[in-house]
């Protein structure tokens, strides 16, 4: 028998990487796990920091401290380029060099970007969020924003720095919208002299007829409700047509703001390009149903990164625990492959709810057999986001931070940590 163990390479340190790690960490396997940030970051909460509810560290944590009791894992800081499945290795950007590392399996859960369909351009005066430096960039425009109006000699110009554009519907942006007026009229409220943060105006944009299209049409209307009595401007079935600096086109007409952000969709990363396989429009990669590729059998896709109808026929959704369930399935094969044992059954979703909390207090929970809004929901939104952050320092810094703000309505991470007169410059 060969003392030679199999390997597996994970890419990405996201929910589904982490999730097969942590199920592979008793198998008679190496693990070796590729990512180009040394965190895992909590993405439920990323909305938190660009608003000036977190400090970054609070949601993320080292990948090397997290698995520093699993012997059987290697980390490997790098930018996966590229993937040659005839040959079992991965191509790895190590900054310095260029590395091919060699594997038996393969899982790829390396999410997804932010999607301008077909208006890349916009990036640059529309910043969406998937990572801390997106967080960072976006809080630090929008504290700059109250600053320059604070310091504006033209009603047009203060007007457009205390409008903000959200675009996009989805529990990004319906959280995002809430968490900013809240940010405006009471967090900021006493910190002025010459403006009133209260004049803010936030608008949300949605192509659609609707916010939270994953939502039953009760708990949509609901949210709608709650952000309007917040003062959210939401502007339902309205596309935007153009961004450009200082101004942001919704439905033909011309808004003039310092800031948009871009919530409306989401790309995956480049894996199908990697493995020349068949994608979806999204680039998703269209996997089998145990999510190996079926061309190449020991290559699997988890996360945002896959598309999959389960066994039941559910569409299985980019969402964490989805990702979670996806990583602890591919990891269940590879490990029954190793023992020689037979496979599990198809991969079935289970639907854990979906959450979305609109502003203090208020909230929208869908659990199917019971569906939740106000402030039970609320309560309910903390204590799951709480208790599936990846360890207990996090849970505790989280905690009392929310407590804070919820007693005195203050924000502690208002922090503008950039050149802010090339951030002004920029913007």
């Amino acid at each position: 028998m060969s003392d030679v163990r199999p390997v597996v390479v994970v890419v990405g340190a996201g929910f589904g990487g982490l999730a097969a790690i942590k199920a592979l960490a008793e198998e008679a396997v190496d693990v070796v796990l590729i990512d180009q940030r040394n965190h895992h970051l909590f993405q439920p909460l990323l909305y938190q920091v660009a608003t000036a509810w977190l400090s970054p560290a609070d949601i993320a944590a080292p990948v090397r401290s997290v698995f520093s009791r699993q012997k059987n894992l290697r980390v490997v800081l790098g930018r996966v380029t590229g993937v040659d499945a005839s040959e079992h290795a991965v191509v790895v950007d190590l900054g310095t060099r260029q590395a091919r590392i060699g594997y038996d399996y393969l899982v790829l859960a390396t999410g997804a970007r932010h999607d301008y369909f077909g208006h890349d351009h916009w990036e640059r005066f529309a910043p969406g969020l998937k990572t801390i430096e997106d967080a960072i960039a976006i809080r630090e425009r929008l504290l700059m924003a109250f600053e320059r109006a604070e310091m504006a000699t033209e009603t047009s110009e203060r007007d457009a720095n205390l409008t903000v554009v959200v675009v996009g519907g989805g529990a990004t942006g319906v959280e995002m919208a809430g968490s900013i007026v809240e940010l405006a009229k009471a967090a900021l409220v006493r910190d002025f002299r010459r403006i009133d943060p209260r004049q803010a105006r936030i608008l949300l944009v949605e192509a659609g007829p609707r916010l939270l299209p994953a939502f039953p049409e009760k708990l949509s209307a609901a949210a709608k409700t709650s952000l309007e009595r917040l003062g959210v401007t939401v502007l339902l079935n309205s596309r935007v047509m153009d961004c450009e600096d200082g101004a942001v086109v919704v439905a033909g007409e011309r808004i003039p703001t310092a800031t948009v952000i871009w919530a409306a969709g989401v790309k995956a990363s480049p894996a199908a390009a990697w493995l020349n396989a068949a994608a979806d429009r999204a680039g998703r990669v269209l996997v089998s149903p145990d999510f190996s590729v079926p061309a190449h059998p020991n290559v699997f896709v988890v996360g945002d990164t896959a598309a999959l109808t389960d066994a039941a026929g559910h569409v299985v959704p980019g969402v964490a625990p989805a990702a979670r369930q996806a990583g602890r399935h591919a990891a269940a094969v590879i490990s029954a492959r190793v023992r020689g044992e037979p496979e599990p059954p198809p991969f079935l979703y289970r639907n854990l709810g979906n959450l979305a909390t609109i502003g203090r207090r208020a909230a929208v929970a869908d659990f199917g057999w019971i569906r939740l809004r106000g402030p039970i929901a609320w309560w309910l939104w903390g204590i799951v986001h709480i208790f599936f952050l990846i360890d207990f320092r996090s849970r505790l810094t989280v905690s009392i931070n929310w407590l804070w703000s919820f007693l005195t309505y203050k924000r502690g991470a208002r922090l503008i940590t950039g050149d802010h007169h090339q951030a002004a410059h920029e913007v």
